[in-house]
């Protein structure tokens, strides 16, 4: 009986892998993936609760899909501070980053832009930044909704935070800190795509009597329209927007939304935020 489980999960996995590389393909950024996969060509240590097996198609395929549509809209945040400002010096910081990998690759696309990088990985979890460290990049331990509290607050010409909101006690909270304390440009978050807003909490919905830590543990889990009025409620606007799904919008292997939907996610909802008090200032209580 495992082995035949086994065997159907293979087959499943080998359909999504597919639909993984057709997503790709179809946004046009086949060549940015290979790019990246050249400057890290290993992502075993991507996360501190778990390894990802190299020998492991699907799951390499899928964070390689991530990490692509990430890098994507974090250029896409640079080209925009760059329009905006003429600025070649960008400071890039990471909140939530468990591993560096995408500080490491924008440190070998930085020559593409003529930009000097300077940049910082900041995550609660002591062995990531244990990790970063030891890769030679700087990195500091402190909770994403304490960072505006350190030294006078942290500064950035962008901040990135890739799905990292899901997992926070208080997303309202962090972002109106970061709004307020936190000077950059731009924000660039992505986040679980759903079509309708749920509570996470996994572990407690499947009843699993088990330790959870903050990297393994969702709690909110939005569709992005109520993300965007959280974005508005906290202080922020949506200079960009991006949604990326796991799998191709025509052809064949457009079904597999539903196997994603139902084994993962759809796919990832990211944004480019900058500054904005226009609706956040009729809220009286801060």
């Amino acid at each position: 009986m495992r082995s035949i489980k086994k065997a159907i999960a293979g087959r499943i996995h080998n359909i999504l892998i597919h639909s993984l590389v057709q997503s790709t393909e179809e946004r046009g950024e086949t060549s940015l993936k290979n790019r990246l996969t050249s400057i890290v060509p290993d992502i075993s240590e991507q996360y501190t609760t778990f390894r990802i097996d190299s020998k492991d198609n699907y799951i390499n395929t899928k964070v390689r899909a991530q990490h692509t549509f990430q890098t994507s809209l974090t250029l896409k945040a640079i080209e925009l501070l760059i329009n905006k400002t003429c600025e070649r010096k960008i400071k890039i910081v990471d909140i939530g980053d468990s591993s560096g990998t995408h500080l490491r690759y924008l440190e070998g696309l930085k020559e593409n832009y003529s930009i000097e990088l300077k940049s910082m990985s900041v995550n609660l979890d002591p062995e990531a930044v244990r990790k970063i460290k030891a890769q030679g990049l700087d990195a500091m331990q402190c909770r994403a909704e304490e960072l505006h509290l350190v030294n006078g607050g942290v500064s950035a010409d962008v901040f990135l935070s890739f799905q990292m909101l899901e997992h926070l006690f208080d997303p309202v909270s962090f972002l109106h800190s970061m709004a307020v304390h936190a000077a950059c440009s731009y924000f660039v978050i992505t986040v679980p795509y759903l079509r309708t807003s749920r509570v996470g909490l996994h572990h407690l919905r499947n009843n699993l009597q088990q330790e959870v830590w903050a990297e393994n543990t969702h709690i909110f889990e939005l569709c992005p329209g109520d993300w965007d009025l959280i974005f508005r409620f906290s202080g922020w606007e949506v200079a960009a927007r991006d949604l990326y799904k796991q799998y191709p919008s025509s052809g064949l292997l457009s079904w597999t939304k539903y196997l994603w939907r139902r084994l993962d996610f759809e796919g990832f909802y990211g944004v480019i935020l900058k500054k904005s008090s226009d609706d956040s200032k009729y809220y009286r209580s801060w």
